[in-house]
């Protein structure tokens, strides 16, 4: 090999090596990461607790619909209630729901009552609140229980997973603001009772609009998302593959910690009850203990109320926990 050969080769093996140096910083540069991340869609950057405690939530109607029953202390109702679930000003969005109407001219004060997890195959319009929702209605209390996209004679729920559990702090949200749409209500006392999952979108809501809403909370899911879904995947027939595929892409592009209730519960300033049963195989009372000592913390007005062998659903102590949760309601 010649000389001038030799050169060449070794300028061209300089080259090369300058330019993959040059390449390397600048694709490592803050500031064309930050580029990167501006040009790569993020339509969930809009459900962070930050973020949703600063949209406009507009006012709408809940519409009382077909009667589903008729006692002599209430009236249980299907009611609907259209909405834009991404406060964006997109189309609305149908929601059904129960509402339990006492007889009487009222005016009445108002539960929010909101369900924990059910199958989509077994639920019908007010499961997973009904039972306590009658007690209420029985007591004076208007209930309304909605049924979220996807279920009851709600329209769809959106295909994106973590879309559709964001969506539920909206629909609260927007059923919140909608409230002066139900007659009879003294406009006055709003308040919410909330179950297992329930109970983690109640604390979410609590934190996004930092309102002073008494609140009932059983055995809530309190842990850090996403964790808090991560638990419960081994009851999925796929063991949570498919979640934790979704839960990756999503750590992707977004900050969990940002969605997450554990980061955010100074934002609350609602009194709160926290019962939970001793016998609860879905929520470990470690969770609600680890709650109880977070918001004592941060001296909220805490109830913490254990029911000694009772299981998710506070049986056989159902009648003693709803009584309490009355209890807990007079003093407002």
């Amino acid at each position: 090999m010649n000389m001038k050969k030799v050169i060449l080769y070794t300028l061209c093996a300089i080259l090369f090596i300058s330019l993959g140096w040059s390449l390397n910083l600048l694709f490592t540069s803050p500031k064309l990461k930050k580029s990167i991340a501006q040009i790569v869609p993020r339509p969930l950057d809009k459900y962070t607790i930050e973020n949703l405690s600063k949209a406009n939530v507009p006012a709408g109607k809940i519409e009382l619909g077909k009667v589903i029953q008729d006692t002599s202390n209430f009236t249980s109702y299907e009611f609907i209630h259209y909405f834009d679930p991404t406060l964006t000003g997109k189309p609305a969005k149908k929601l059904s729901g129960m509402i339990n109407m006492p007889k009487g001219e009222g005016p009445f004060p108002i539960i929010i009552m909101i369900r924990g997890y059910v199958d989509k195959e077994k639920y019908t319009i007010g499961e997973g609140t009904q039972h306590g929702a009658e007690v209420f209605a029985s007591k004076g209390y208007i209930t309304v229980a909605p049924d979220f996209l996807g279920y009851g004679d709600s329209d769809p729920e959106p295909n994106s997973t973590f879309e559709a559990r964001f969506q539920t702090y909206t629909t609260v949200m927007s059923v919140m603001a909608s409230l002066d749409s139900v007659s009879k209500w003294d406009k006055k006392r709003s308040f919410i009772w909330a179950h297992s999952n329930g109970g983690q979108i109640a604390l979410t809501v609590l934190e996004i609009t930092g309102k002073n809403i008494p609140t009932v909370l059983w055995a809530p899911v309190s842990k850090p998302f996403p964790y808090s879904i991560l638990y419960y995947t081994d009851d999925s027939p796929d063991l949570g593959k498919y979640l934790r595929s979704e839960i990756a892409n999503f750590e992707e592009l977004y900050d969990p910690n940002l969605y997450s209730i554990h980061g955010n519960l100074d934002r609350i300033k609602a009194p709160i009850e926290l019962d939970q049963g001793t016998a609860d195989q879905s929520v470990p009372v470690k969770w609600s203990d680890d709650l109880a000592k977070s918001l004592l913390n941060l001296n909220l007005d805490l109830n913490y109320q254990l029911y000694p062998a009772s299981d998710h659903n506070m049986l056989p102590l159902w009648n003693q926990a709803i009584l309490s949760d009355l209890d807990f309601y007079k003093r407002f």
